[in-house]
């Protein structure tokens, strides 16, 4: 057990701003497998981005609230996936060849795709927030940390799925520049049924409404592989951002679009 906190504190340290005590240590292999533990620390996220929600509607109209606690997650992952999205966009936006389309997604600079690919996404991810919102705020909130969740899997299966795609001898997070075996896919899976059941002990989510996060999760993430696989031969860590920002939007415009339809 220790072992597991150890690696889920690692993923906490890699993916958000949050420090770790100095026991926990560090090894290439340890940050390998602690990507197990992704969607954990996306419920840490989302819980975070939850309270801001919850205590912004308090004292301010929803839509405020709603971009309060987007902004205060973006804060606390230091815009780690919205960063992959933008540089996906840069790269695969235009009609380069693969090594090109590489080369861009290193620049640290912000082109016309990721510039119009993030205003986007940020503005339909608050969108959809909203109408959730508007509706129940409780329910807004506590879809805000299965989303947050559910979707870090999404990295995880793609490590799984698909090989590094550019040099692991330059790749910012070296360690992450490898495949997951199934044993760390399925911790991660796991993460996502404990989460599907706590939500359905809340009476927030239904059977249908599961599966149609389920439809909403693995759809975009096949079809991401699809492009990557054609494009640029697999995977890199940017890629793997744009692929959690994917997973998450379209999780929250079903869920909209179903409870609109069936309150």
């Amino acid at each position: 057990m220790k072992h597991e906190l150890r690696l889920f504190l690692l993923a906490l340290q890699f993916l958000t701003r949050v420090p770790i005590p100095a026991w926990v240590g560090f090894r290439d292999d340890w940050m390998h497998a602690s990507a197990r533990h992704y969607p954990a620390v996306g419920l840490v996220v989302g819980a975070f981005g939850a309270a801001v929600l919850w205590a912004a509607a308090q004292l301010l109209p929803r839509p405020l609230a709603v971009l309060l606690s987007m902004a205060a997650t973006v804060w606390l992952t230091g815009a780690f996936h919205e960063d992959g999205f933008a540089d996906s966009c840069d790269g695969l936006g235009g009609a380069v060849s693969r090594d090109r389309a590489l080369e861009i997604m290193k620049d640290s600079r912000l082109g016309t795709y990721g510039t119009a690919g993030l205003v986007f996404m940020l503005g339909l991810k608050a969108a959809a927030l909203m109408g959730l919102a508007e509706l129940s705020l409780a329910r807004a909130c506590i879809l805000t940390v299965c989303t947050h969740g559910v979707s870090r899997a999404v990295p995880v299966a793609l490590l799984r799925m698909l090989s590094y795609a550019g040099d692991p001898a330059h790749a910012k997070a070296k360690p992450m520049a490898q495949q997951v075996g199934n044993g760390g896919l399925m911790v991660a899976l796991l993460w996502c049924v404990a989460t599907a059941a706590a939500g359905m002990a809340l009476g927030v989510l239904s059977g249908t409404l599961i599966c149609a996060l389920v439809a909403a999760a693995v759809l975009p993430t096949w079809l991401w592989a699809c492009l990557l696989r054609r494009r640029l031969g697999g995977y890199t860590g940017d890629t793997l951002g744009a692929a959690q920002q994917l997973a998450e939007l379209s999780m929250l415009l079903a869920t909209l679009a179903l409870i609109t339809r069936h309150p």
